[in-house]
């Protein structure tokens, strides 16, 4: 069984401690249920483990000027943009429970999460897809194949994960001008609002996204849902 838990808008710094305490919690005590934490950000770009600053275009001046804040983290990826009209999910799982993972955990979990992604877009008649080389969930656009979702897990030396996806919704996507996402310099990104040409909110991917979940992990979700502050 896996909680899912819809928390609304939280800043950042108040998820990641979110996330490293039930992780803490997990790591500790194997047995607690997995959760899956369902959100959304204010203005944030976010540098992985392999981030470069200069993948960060706006000085400070514009930062403060467009209310971002900028955060170094330690998952896997360079940098990303979260924001509002993005739905965020941070699965904070002990693959154990799973049974399903050897050696190359990392990159068959990541393709997990990918799959989720794919099988939540089909009920609005987006087809995602995955793009050799790079993580991820994308769509074919008249500009060339162009990001939808971002991926950027970590995972502890105990088997539990951390941060997750990022799938653009209704996001303002002139956000993404203040970096070179994922240090990708010729593909874009794109959202669903872009794609299908009007806006849905966020909320309604979540009955998609956790159906996704149940049948490519093959567990159950137990809907938590509440608002945090």
């Amino acid at each position: 069984m896996i909680e899912v838990e819809w928390a609304g808008q939280v800043a950042y710094d108040a998820a990641w401690e979110w996330q490293k305490l039930l992780v803490a919690e997990r790591t500790e005590s194997p047995d607690l249920a997995d959760k899956l934490l369902l959100l959304e950000h204010p203005h944030t770009y976010t540098l992985g483990r392999r981030g470069k600053i200069e993948n960060l275009l706006w000085d400070e001046a514009t930062l403060t000027e467009k209310g971002v804040s900028v955060h170094r983290v330690d998952r896997g990826g360079d940098i990303t943009y979260h924001g509002p009209g993005q739905l965020v999910g941070y699965p904070i799982f002990n693959l154990a429970h799973l049974g399903r993972y050897g050696l190359s955990r990392i990159k068959a979990y990541v393709r997990d999460i990918e799959e989720v992604l794919i099988q939540a877009l089909v009920p609005f008649g987006i087809e995602g897809q995955r793009f050799n080389g790079f993580t991820g969930v994308w769509v074919d656009t008249p500009d060339g194949l162009e990001k939808i979702a971002a991926i950027g897990v970590y995972i502890n030396n105990r088997g539990i994960t951390s941060h997750g996806f990022a799938l653009n919704v209704a996001t303002d996507l002139s956000y993404f001008s203040g970096i070179i996402p994922c240090g990708i310099t010729d593909h874009g990104v794109t959202s669903m609002e872009k794609v299908l040409r009007y806006s849905i909110p966020t909320t309604d991917l979540i009955p998609h996204i956790t159906t996704a979940f149940e049948q490519v992990f093959n567990v159950k979700l137990e809907d938590r849902a509440r608002a945090r502050g």
